[in-house]
This record gives C-alpha cells, sequence and structure tokens, in this order.
C-alpha cells in the first residue's frame, strides 16, 4: 500500500496454509501468528518481558474496556497504549462489536450505533462506527477494527441478513471516519453466521471498501466445529489471497491447526491464560489438569519438551502446591508455559508451512492436543 508503512508479504505456502511476514509500524509480525489477550492493557498476571520471553509478537486490547477505564483520552494523553503499558511491539485493539453480543442484556443496537449500559456503574453510552475510529485513533493500536455487529448463535438466516446490512454500512462508516491511516490499518470484519452466501455478500462488500486486512468474526460462539471450519475454509477461496486473514476469538490448539489449513494467519483467544489461571494448562501431550492429586509427588516439569521459564525451574507437583494454597505465582507460571506453548504451536506450524509439509504436521497434532493427558 502506498499511502502507509503497512504490508503483507507471503513468504511460503503449504496447499492453503500460508507463511508470511506482516509489517506495522511497531514491528513485522511472523505469520501464522496467536496474539495474546490484554483485555484492559494487560496479560493477566503477565508483564511484558513475560511476553516478550514467551515470543509473544503481538498483543490485543478491548476498545470497549478501556473506554470504560481509564478512557481513551487519558491514553492519548499519555502517549498511546504502547507507552501506557510498557509495551514496544505491535498491538491490536478490537472495536467493541463482541461486546454487543456478549452484553446484549445492556446494550440496544439501532442502525445509528449501539447504546451501551455501563457493567460498571450503569452508566449510558453512545457506540457510533464515528466514536469507535475516535477511540481508536487515541489508543494508537497498529492494527484496529471496524465496529460490527457479532449477531448470537443460534440466530435466524433473516436476523443475521439483517444484521449483517448493519455491519456493513458501519463499515464503510467507520472506515470513512478513520483518520490515522498511516499509523493504523483499519481492518474490515466479515459477518454473515453459518450461512455462505451471506459470508460471500459481507466478504465482497467489504473487499469493494479495500481495508488492508480483513477479520472474520462471529464464528466460535455455540455453532459446531464442522460450521466454524466450513465457513473460513469457503472464505479462503474469496478473500483477497495477498492481505491478511485474522479469524476473532479462536481458539483451542486444534483450532488453530485446522483453520491454518484453511489459509488462516492470526488468531487471538482468552483460552489459554483464562484455563491457566483455573488449573488447566495446555502441553505438547494435551490438556493437563494440574490441580489433579496424581501430579502430588510428580516432580517432572509440566512439559518435558518445552523450554518455556515455568518448565526449566519448576515441578508440576510445586505449581499444583501453589494452586492448592490459592498462590497468585501459579497463575502466573501456569499462564506463562500456555502462552509460550501456543505461540511454540503456529511457530512450528510456520516452520512446517516453509518447508511444505503443512498437511502432516497438522495431521500428527490437531486431535491430540485438545484432549485431556488423564
Amino acid at each position: 500500500m502506498e499511502d502507509n508503512i503497512f504490508d503483507f508479504k507471503i513468504e511460503g505456502k503449504s496447499e492453503n496454509a500460508r507463511a508470511g511476514v506482516l509489517y506495522t509500524p511497531h514491528g513485522d509480525i511472523k505469520t501464522p501468528i496467536f496474539m495474546p489477550v490484554g483485555t484492559r492493557a494487560t496479560v493477566k498476571t503477565l508483564d511484558p518481558q513475560d511476553l516478550i520471553d514467551v515470543n509473544a509478537q503481538i498483543i490485543l486490547g478491548n476498545t470497549y474496556h478501556l473506554y470504560l477505564r481509564p478512557g481513551h483520552e487519558l491514553i492519548k494523553k499519555a502517549g498511546g497504549l504502547h507507552k501506557f503499558m510498557g509495551w514496544n511491539k505491535p498491538i491490536l485493539t478490537d472495536s467493541g462489536g463482541f461486546q454487543v453480543m456478549s452484553l446484549a442484556g445492556l446494550r440496544k443496537i439501532t442502525p445509528e450505533g449501539v447504546r451501551f449500559q455501563s457493567h460498571i456503574d450503569g452508566s449510558y453510552h453512545m457506540f457510533t462506527p464515528e466514536k469507535v475510529m475516535e477511540i481508536q485513533n487515541a489508543i494508537g493500536a497498529d492494527i484496529i477494527m471496524s465496529f460490527d455487529e457479532c449477531p448470537p448463535y443460534p440466530a435466524t438466516k433473516k436476523y443475521v441478513a439483517d444484521s449483517l446490512k448493519t455491519t456493513l454500512d458501519w463499515a464503510a462508516r467507520g472506515k470513512a471516519a478513520h483518520k490515522n491511516t498511516k499509523q493504523q490499518a483499519l481492518f474490515g470484519i466479515v459477518q454473515g453466521g453459518i450461512y455462505e452466501d451471506l459470508r460471500e455478500e459481507s466478504a465482497k462488500k467489504l473487499m469493494e471498501m479495500d481495508f488492508p486486512g480483513y477479520s472474520i468474526g462471529g464464528l466460535a460462539v455455540g455453532e459446531e466445529k464442522e460450521d466454524m471450519l466450513k465457513i473460513t475454509k469457503f472464505l479462503n477461496n474469496i478473500l483477497p489471497k495477498e492481505k491478511p486473514r485474522y479469524l476473532m476469538g479462536v481458539g483451542t490448539p486444534g483450532d488453530l491447526l485446522k483453520n491454518i489449513e484453511n489459509g488462516i494467519d492470526m488468531f487471538d483467544c482468552v483460552m489459554p491464560t483464562r484455563n491457566a489461571r483455573k488449573g488447566t494448562i495446555f502441553t505438547w501431550n494435551g490438556k493437563m489438569i494440574i490441580k489433579s492429586a496424581r501430579y502430588t509427588e510428580d516432580f517432572l516439569p509440566i512439559d518435558e519438551n518445552c523450554e518455556c521459564y515455568t518448565c526449566r525451574n519448576f515441578s508440576r507437583a510445586y505449581i499444583r502446591h501453589l494452586f492448592n494454597v490459592n498462590e497468585l505465582l501459579g497463575m502466573r507460571l501456569a499462564s506463562i508455559h500456555s502462552l509460550h506453548f501456543y505461540l511454540d504451536l503456529v511457530t512450528k506450524a510456520r516452520k512446517a508451512i516453509l518447508n511444505g509439509n503443512y498437511a502432516a504436521f497438522k495431521s500428527e497434532y490437531a486431535q491430540k492436543l485438545d484432549k485431556k493427558m488423564e
């Protein structure tokens, strides 16, 4: 793109799986990539050095939550979200569209936008596409999202079609209101539920608007895994090959591997850190329930094949003890391991793509990694 410093180059393919580089003002991102979620300007229990140590290349912030606290104007005064939170690598912010679904009891949708009632103090706030661009421009993330409605599942086709009309109108309005195109790449969000014709309509109309990247929203919201994969496979043949694709809110290690096979480049999910804080830890041998009594006298690392800080220094027995006595360090060590695992997974997937043997890599790990070790 000639008018800004964003670019995306594909360095290798293995069937539909792609290995690329996404260039941003705060650094280059090697894809496929998993992005840790830092909802309120922090990845829970971890500091920026922890994230660097697990090889995080880009993290997420949440526009809705950051708008409520501490406020986008304060973040702007601080010099933007990167300076505010001490993170010098790329950041992506969502638009608040997911909260349109998840906070259904606290919002009202109109053609103009969405009126939210704050879950914190009950105050009312109007999110329009223009307001969402103002907030994200102030926050200063490298990659920002269009404001959309994420339809619930299940929903009638008529509801999803009507929702899509609103989302496409908001995409055009948001693109027109985006004031910082040279420093922030605005992605369009493909909606349309599990309906291929609506997904095709959404993708093609967004492509006419010519966004620098395309997100796929409205999946992993309760539909069957087969429906999610059907949609990403379908969109692989429609979305432009030369631009990055971001599957929002997905998912398990197996989900990542199966969707990389369908041409997806970017992922985010709270799963590795949220599950880790509750004692479920992802490993190359499947999911480990670290609170289990079987680990009481197990002095092996969480994963003998892992080089993360946790596995180099601590045993399963010690981490189980930390969880049993409710020590915060247990959450932190488990989170460090699970994020390291996720980022190691996409690094190995990238290597397999560049070596031309991605299908074999996916076949070896996709089912195994989602199952409990026990």
